[in-house]
């Protein structure tokens, strides 16, 4: 007997030497058992189960041309806890040749899920033993396995993949913990601020007498869009079903959380984030998976939240980029809670005070209805806008001076006086694209609509999508030929804005430190997109500075995005009957400017989506993103059996990574020279494309190739 397996018994064991008792117990031990012992994970010579002894798993690889399942036998003392759903560690790669008394042997140990057992394995030859149960707690079951491969298969990725992505990884002390029963639903909720709303009060009346509405809900500005989002899911498990919620990042999930804890008390819904830890992620997620909750909140990755009796699914502010996952196949939350909604035939709500194109579609599609109050409800929510355009600038003296015009400066001076002012700068990094300098029409290819570029002071201009130089290009809307960057002055600076006002306290919340919430004294509150905190009764007044800088990026999503960034921060400010007022530094002609003065994202929405379909742009079209070294590029569209239909733009340089940043999906690694190309098909072939670039995909891997090549369906920057 070993030091480990006898430490702590006796002086006998201390010493590597068996007391007398122990010696008679072993050998009594020897002689009652009936088969020899098999050796841990080898299991060579143990019997095989009963029933059902061959199963069937996934391992754990990752890789396309492995997308499948692996035949197992299952030895007679893991009968009973190698259920499907548990984690297995199974052996994998011994080759057919290492086979020893009719079971094969060999090769890595490697994780798994197990995923049915059955009584005969379609493989003809010897087949390896499970190497052993990590866990028997089941963590997959038949309704999260078909939806992660509606996933892989539509984003062209593999199984294994996606449930990474799905299920958190083991902590045995979560496991080990005790669960009780669901709590007792709670009762139909008053409709409070739905109200506001058209069809408000009818859509909640619907999902609390069990049905399913689809709708996709333009949210009034103001605090009430998580208690509104708490009282759908209260009227969802007041009918006896389960609620998703899914928000882009932390700090809105925290405001959904305490909305529904305020609403129906704690212990009704479970909280998903990955700032959680993973003990408490895992034991939310079980909580989940055990039935003792029935609705969850949380950011990206409880998309699969794996809810009992799924009745609905929330997504908050569908345009922001964090909904879609930096991890292949890199997946989006919309598109996943779509699926949930048409798989499990529950209530679907895409809420957000914007609107993207992809939401208008779902409605003009007539799969969703719209949901949005009327524009008397709007007036009285919003805050009076104003803008200030390159005119503007020209014959200001103040911001000729100081930068700053001198309507934002009366704006600031006077909202100062009644609480704190939000101060919206963009993020460094912002690349300006080209357009027309007479009507800031924005310079398109003419073979293909993608953007021009031009790399440098006199280059040649250069599609940023098919890489076709444009050497005569004139404005196709009013005929100019000179072209600008989109861009206008330099950014404005807390320090800046501390020395204009230098009795008022300025605080920064961005990448740095973000700010959840402020006071409701007067104060600067300078904060880049998506940082802004919330401030106690609302912001008094807020600017918009340097909207070039946020229309002007170089990507087909610019002007939504930019419009979408506006109405967050211009929503955290008061309604425009108490003095509520935004000041945006942007020409004031331009569509998604006009759209914010109107406070009319929705018109926003169904216009661009009305240009996209005339252009063939996503999301009318369906495209992927292939990009790598550009030999192998080349090799693998060589390769590739696209459908007939499809439409390859490109190939064009990718740009290089920043050593130590942040890389999407698709970019090239730091230092290596990358090309991309964009293929393009029309609706209803878009299943065709990802089913043919994962074939092509799968046979390099299964060839060895060395050289990677990244794919994504539906990329988010397409430029």
């Amino acid at each position: 007997m070993s030091r480990e397996n006898g430490s702590g018994v006796g002086e006998g064991a201390e010493s590597g030497v068996p007391e007398p008792e122990q010696l008679a117990l072993i050998r009594d031990s020897v002689r009652k058992a009936k088969v020899p012992r098999a050796k841990p994970r080898t299991w060579r010579g143990a019997a095989v189960a009963k029933e059902l002894p061959v199963a069937r798993v996934l391992v754990d690889k990752g890789v396309l041309h492995l997308d499948r399942y692996f035949d197992y036998a299952v030895p007679e003392e893991l009968d009973e806890q190698a259920q499907p759903g548990v984690r297995v560690r199974v052996r994998f790669g011994a080759g057919a040749r290492n086979v020893r008394g009719g079971r094969r042997e060999g090769g890595g140990l490697i994780d798994g899920f197990l995923v049915e057992r059955v009584a005969e394995s379609d493989y003809s030859g010897p087949l390896a033993a499970l190497a052993q149960v990590v866990s028997p707690e089941p963590v997959l079951d038949a309704e999260l396995l078909g939806l992660a491969r509606a996933v892989a298969d539509r984003y062209a990725g593999s199984l294994a993949d996606v449930l990474q992505l799905a299920v958190p990884p083991r902590h045995a002390r979560a496991e080990a913990q005790e669960m009780g029963e669901a709590p007792v639903p709670p009762a139909v909720p008053d409709v409070g601020s739905w109200r506001r709303y058209g069809h408000g009060a009818e859509f909640l009346g619907v999902l609390a007498s069990g049905g399913a509405p689809r709708a996709v809900w333009t949210a009034l500005p103001g605090p009430e869009w998580a208690e509104e989002i708490a009282r759908a899911v209260q009227a969802t498990l007041a009918s006896g079903r389960g609620a998703l919620v899914v928000v882009p990042a932390g700090r809105p999930a925290a405001r959904v959380d305490a909305a529904l804890t305020a609403l129906m008390g704690p212990g009704q819904h479970a909280v998903l984030t990955a700032d959680a830890g993973q003990e408490k992620r895992y034991r939310e997620w079980l909580s989940v998976r055990r039935g003792a909750v029935r609705a969850v909140v949380g950011t990206r990755a409880a998309m699969f939240a794996p809810v009992r009796n799924l009745g609905l699914v929330v997504v908050w502010d569908d345009g922001d980029a964090s909904h879609s996952d930096d991890n292949a196949p890199f997946p989006h939350v919309r598109e996943v809670l779509e699926l949930r909604a048409s798989r499990d035939k529950c209530g679907f709500l895409l809420g957000s005070w914007s609107c993207t194109v992809e939401a208008a579609q779902l409605v003009e599609s007539g799969w969703a209805a719209p949901l949005v109050a009327d524009r008397e409800q709007v007036r009285g929510a919003a805050p009076l806008v104003r803008t200030v355009g390159d005119g503007d600038l020209a014959r200001d003296e103040a911001a000729r001076a100081a930068r700053l015009p001198s309507l934002a400066w009366r704006v600031v001076r006077e909202g100062l006086k009644h609480g704190p002012v939000l101060v919206q700068v963009p993020r460094r990094g912002y690349v300006p694209r080209l357009a027309c300098e007479r009507c800031r029409e924005p310079a398109r290819c003419r073979r293909c609509a993608g953007p021009l570029e031009a790399q440098g002071s006199g280059a040649a201009l250069r599609c940023g999508w098919c890489g076709v130089e444009e050497a005569a290009w004139h404005c196709g809307s009013c005929g100019g030929f000179r072209l600008r960057a989109q861009i206008v002055g330099a950014r404005r600076t807390a320090e800046e804005l501390g020395r204009a006002f230098p009795a008022v306290p300025v605080r920064t919340s961005g990448r740095e430190q973000v700010l959840d919430t402020v006071a409701g004294a007067p104060a600067l509150v300078v904060s880049t997109p998506g940082a802004e905190p919330v401030a106690e009764g609302g912001y008094a007044a807020a600017l918009l500075l340097d909207g070039w800088a946020m229309l002007g990026r170089p990507d087909l999503r610019a002007g939504e995005d930019a419009l979408r960034r506006w109405i967050g921060a211009a929503s955290l400010v008061r309604p425009q009957g108490v003095g509520g007022t935004v000041v945006v530094v942007a020409e004031p002609t331009l569509r998604p400017v006009q759209a914010l003065v109107r406070w009319d994202p929705v018109g926003h929405a169904v216009r661009e989506l009305a240009e996209r379909a005339e252009l063939g742009f996503p999301p009318v079209s369906r495209m992927a993103a292939v990009s790598g070294a550009p030999e192998v590029l080349s090799a693998f569209l060589a390769g590739v059996e696209l459908p007939a239909d499809a439409v390859v733009l490109g190939p064009v340089p990718v740009r290089d990574a920043v050593p130590g940043g942040g890389r999407r999906g698709g970019g090239a690694p730091v230092g290596e020279a990358w090309e991309r190309v964009l293929i393009r098909v029309p609706p209803g072939s878009g299943a065709a494309l990802a089913a043919s670039l994962k074939v092509a995909q799968a046979g390099r891997m299964a060839r060895g190739a060395a050289e990677p090549v990244r794919i994504r369906v539906d990329p988010l920057d397409i430029g």
